[in-house]
């Protein structure tokens, strides 16, 4: 599985400038109700509020996998939002934010979760890529970045 075969252009995002947690998932709901029109804005964003609840998302280096469970999706779907500027996301090493690959994920497929958490956070290790994320200045550079992974 690849990053790119979870998301498309509408869903990637560069230079997006947000000041709180709370905006960025919002920000987060919209793109994904826009791309999943048949899940409500307000059950996504409470899908992604709940699971912060548990614990920070913010996986340190500056990165977020921010993700919810959802009965009325039917695969997973990622979006790339990277901030302008980090922002506070109580992330594990306390730095700030400025790279968000968040996810809608099937309700019930524990091993289809699990398995594209972990494919998402094995790509986000390569300092290079996510160097290249950082650099896209639009949306179209930043899918260019995602889609040519190898």
């Amino acid at each position: 599985m690849k990053l790119s075969s979870l998301t498309n252009q509408d869903c990637s995002k560069a230079a997006v400038l947000f000041n709180s947690k709370k905006r960025i998932l919002e920000f987060i709901s919209e793109l994904a109700h826009e791309q999943l029109p048949h899940l409500s804005q307000q059950d996504i964003l409470n899908a992604l509020l709940n699971r912060e609840k548990l614990g920070s998302t913010g996986i340190g280096r500056g990165i977020a996998i921010p993700h919810g469970r959802m009965s009325g999706a039917d695969q997973p779907h990622a979006f790339v939002i990277v901030s302008e500027s980090p922002i506070n996301f109580d992330a594990i090493d306390n730095r700030p934010v400025d790279i968000f690959v968040a996810l809608i994920v099937p309700d019930g497929d524990c091993q289809l979760h699990l398995k594209t958490l972990s494919t998402i956070a094995d790509r986000l290790k390569d300092k290079e890529f996510c160097k290249q994320l950082r650099s896209a200045k639009t949306d179209s550079d930043l899918f260019k970045v995602i889609a040519s992974e190898a």
